[in-house]
């Protein structure tokens, strides 16, 4: 599933190839797919004639600013989105999901008047779209986050350590995979009370956020971890067999001899 890496790798392509682009047509026939009250009459009426500034990012939210300062478009790629832009494209890594181009999981997109055009295929369809959406409803981003902010998301967090890390409105853009690389790495028990996270380990998870994001993005993505998601391979790190189970109502894989 698209995490904040692919979420980025998906951001760039719109960034590259979609700016200071006339509008020509908005497609958006998957009234699911749109949310928080966004129709598609009132896409069509927002962007037709209108073209895309600048594509920003906070945590796995894309925002695509417009020429009109008050139209801001929401892309969330769910479990399986991708973006396509032309020829292009970028989002889920389809390790899990289908390579087929089908035009009907095409979600929502717009044609350019120069002929090209922009679309979000989501096979699983738990994406959404949304007019203006609520950045202030999301977290710090992960990419960027400091050593501040994550004792912040911590602090007073009688929930285990990944569920707050996965937290959206705590810090932005971490999910499953890269929060199990992350705790692996900072050697932390991912079922442990937040709050019980000491100064010392905080500063050693900070500094596995970073590494982790900036050393899987250059192998291509979340999946790229050094941490077996299976039973039947043995820890990296110490040799211990690695254990499964659910944490934060997810499922979760960590090794019970360095991970404490």
């Amino acid at each position: 599933m698209p995490e904040i890496l692919e979420v980025e790798a998906a951001r760039k392509v719109l960034d590259a190839r979609a700016i200071d682009r006339e509008i020509a047509k908005v497609h958006a026939p998957d009234t699911w797919f749109l949310k928080r009250g966004t129709t598609a009459a009132a896409l069509r009426h927002a962007l037709v004639g209108n073209a895309f500034t600048a594509a920003r990012r906070r945590g796995k939210q894309i925002v695509l600013d417009t020429r009109d300062p008050d139209v801001r478009i929401g892309v969330h790629l769910g479990m399986s989105g991708r973006v396509l832009v032309d020829d292009e494209e970028a989002g889920d890594p389809l390790v899990y999901a289908s390579n087929r181009r089908m035009p009907r999981w095409h979600r929502f997109g717009v044609r350019f008047a120069d002929g090209g055009d922009f679309m979000v295929r989501d096979p699983r369809r738990l994406g959404a779209v949304e007019l203006d959406p609520d950045e202030s409803r999301l977290g710090p981003d992960a990419m960027t986050l400091s050593l501040a902010e994550l004792d912040r998301a911590l602090d007073l967090r009688t929930a285990p350590v990944k569920a707050v890390l996965m937290d959206q409105h705590r810090v932005a853009g971490l999910g499953n995979l890269l929060t199990d690389e992350v705790l692996w790495r900072a050697g932390i028990d991912p079922a442990r009370s937040a709050s019980t996270v000491d100064t010392d380990e905080r500063r050693v998870l900070h500094k596995a956020i970073r590494t982790t994001l900036r050393t899987l993005d250059r192998r291509g993505g979340s999946h790229t971890g050094d941490m077996p998601r299976t039973l039947d391979r043995p820890c990296p790190r110490d040799g211990s067999m690695l254990r499964r189970g659910k944490v934060g109502g997810r499922t979760t894989y960590w090794c019970p001899r360095h991970q404490h």
